[in-house]
């Protein structure tokens, strides 16, 4: 039945989605380092690896009804892929500013094996970006994210409800992280928030 399929879909993501946003939040973090100490420093590479797998295991049992929700033709099809194309290269862009090394969390690694203990391992070392296209959307990779994903020429169920999830999923993800990015940065992220939308850029910052 449809609705079990969707149920299916629904239940096995947002139990990925909770186990994600857990193992990120800084009580796991603090408790960990009580007992890793320096080896914390491990944890953010751990994490990246873990998300791949439970990401890939929802992949793989969630329901899939083999219901198509949309085909486009030519040259729909085409003006769609050219737009996910150009939602590719913004997710680039946006990452370019982000120490992908610091963010994957081979950095802390390399740090813990050639110094030993650093506390400031606990989370990724990187600057407040508010330069480029972060002038404008404090979360950009999230948007080119949902955009490319959003513009597929061809659209099945189970993409199609894994994509809303998604979706909902960023959003209230950036709920979490901007708590913890509050704390890292004080008032000079209070101050990034008020000027700047969340994820879609609904309204433009004064002399821009």
């Amino acid at each position: 039945m449809i609705l079990f399929d969707i149920i299916g879909i629904v239940g096995l993501f947002s139990i990925f989605a909770i186990t994600h946003t857990l193992l990120a939040s800084k009580k796991i973090k603090l408790a960990l380092k009580e007992k890793l100490g320096g080896a914390i420093a491990f944890y953010r590479f751990f994490y990246n690896v873990t998300s791949i797998i439970f990401f890939l295991l929802f992949y793989l049992i969630a329901p899939k009804p083999g219901i198509t929700v949309y085909d486009l033709h030519y040259p729909y099809d085409i003006i769609t892929f050219v737009f996910q194309v150009l939602s590719f290269l913004g997710i680039i862009i946006s990452a370019k500013p982000i120490d992908l090394l610091e963010f994957a969390g081979i950095r802390q690694i390399v740090r813990y094996l050639k110094g030993g203990y650093d506390e400031n391992d606990l989370d990724e070392k990187q600057p407040l970006i508010t330069g480029g296209i972060y002038k404008y959307i404090r979360h950009p990779i999230y948007l080119f994210t949902i955009l490319f994903l959003g513009f597929r020429p061809a659209m099945d169920l189970f993409y199609f409800v894994t994509f809303i999830c998604v979706v909902i999923y960023f959003y209230i993800g950036s709920i979490f992280e901007e708590e913890r990015l509050k704390e890292k940065y004080g008032k000079e992220y209070e101050e990034y928030i008020k000027n700047t939308p969340r994820i879609f850029p609904w309204k433009i910052k004064k002399g821009i």
